[in-house]
């Protein structure tokens, strides 16, 4: 495909350089194509022949807006993918870069990026995590990044063929030249994307939701659902949630509900009586996440040797250090987690059994 020397500024299309053809990129970057825009996906080489042979297929059945039962196809000629950002930026120059990759690879992949510092856009940055935006930004400059996050659940089913579980939208903060720009074109897209005030409330309130039986989950090689069922480990959830609220109230942060996730309800329901709020919580557990295992099951399991998990509780265990609020069950999630990973601690001492969990939280 032979891309444009620039985006139209009558038509407002956009070219774009996304990072990774994963689920999100996926997602996000073929929603962008099939409204018309201009990408460039970077992804590893292994997946290249195939992506460039088969090209893209979006399963976006679930948005009745789209009108159709049938999964959208994207014809490898609709898009560029490279192995690396110096081919990439042959097809520039670029209006923005989406950025969505674990958070464990965001450094490496800034050290990538630091030689090409003055040829690349904007990033939108939609990892999870607090901390993704503010290294981005030590590496680039402040004008470089734009802070998002995504609500919306995705399956991926292979290597560019995704499955749309639960629409729910895209957020964007305000305060970056391109974010009106930005939120307009993904609307159009249908990506049901939302402009938020405060950068730091909307991306600390996405972590609260990532929080949920998710180390937990890891663990003791449970599902959300039999996380909940226990009464015991239940408290655990709520004790976790209500740190990750006090290093945020110490920090100024609000909690504030995102595209399609009702985080404010998340935050009361830490408030009541354990009998009421449990079944509550239990099915947003169950339904946040579609049909998948928690991410940090799915990453220990697999055997990558890389967690999130010190860059969600971890990061609030080090908030709370900061700010003087105390984390102990953010802490022992964080470190039992991260001892399992490097396989200081073998996965049978905690599989199936709570007990071993809750007397390392006595």
């Amino acid at each position: 495909m032979a891309l444009s020397d620039s985006a139209s500024p009558i038509n407002g299309k956009m070219k774009i350089l996304v990072f990774g053809a994963g689920a999100i990129g996926t997602y996000i970057g073929g929603s962008l194509i099939l409204a018309g825009h201009q990408i460039v996906f970077i992804e590893r080489q292994k997946k290249v022949d195939g992506l460039r042979e088969k090209g893209l297929r979006l399963d976006l059945t679930l948005d009745k807006r789209r009108k159709t039962q049938d999964a959208a196809r994207v014809d490898p000629s609709a898009f560029v993918i490279v192995t690396s950002l110096e081919d990439a930026l042959r097809y520039g120059p670029f209006d923005l870069a989406l950025f969505a990759l674990k958070s464990f690879d965001t450094r490496s992949a800034l050290e990538d990026i630091k030689p090409f510092a003055d040829k690349m856009p904007p990033i939108l940055c939609l990892s999870n995590g607090v901390a993704n935006e503010p290294a981005i930004a030590e590496a680039l400059g402040a004008d470089k990044v734009i802070y998002g996050t995504v609500t919306t659940a995705i399956g991926r089913r292979g290597a560019g063929d995704i499955v749309l579980e639960k629409l729910r939208g895209v957020g964007v903060a305000k305060g970056h030249a391109l974010s009106e720009k930005l939120n307009d074109a993904m609307n159009k897209a249908l990506l049901n994307s939302q402009l938020f005030e405060n950068a730091s409330s909307m991306k600390w309130s996405k972590m609260l939701t990532n929080l949920i039986a998710n180390p937990t989950s890891a663990i003791l090689d449970m599902t959300a659902g039999e996380v909940f069922a226990n009464r015991d480990l239940y408290k655990i959830e709520i004790g976790m949630l209500k740190e990750c609220l006090a290093v945020m109230e110490a920090q100024g942060c609000e909690v504030v509900d995102l595209p399609g996730t009702p985080v404010k309800a998340l935050a009361f329901a830490t408030k009541l009586p354990l009998w009421l709020s449990r079944p509550l919580l239990g099915r947003a557990a169950g339904a946040g996440r579609g049909a998948k295992m928690p991410s940090f099951h799915i990453d220990l399991h697999s055997a990558r040797g890389k967690s999130e998990v010190d860059y969600l509780h971890g990061e609030v265990v080090r908030a709370g250090e900061k700010h003087n609020v105390p984390t102990p069950v953010n802490k022992v999630l964080t470190d039992t987690l991260l001892a399992l990973t490097n396989q200081e601690v073998p996965l049978e001492e905690f599989a199936k059994k709570p007990e071993m969990l809750l007397k390392k939280l006595a």
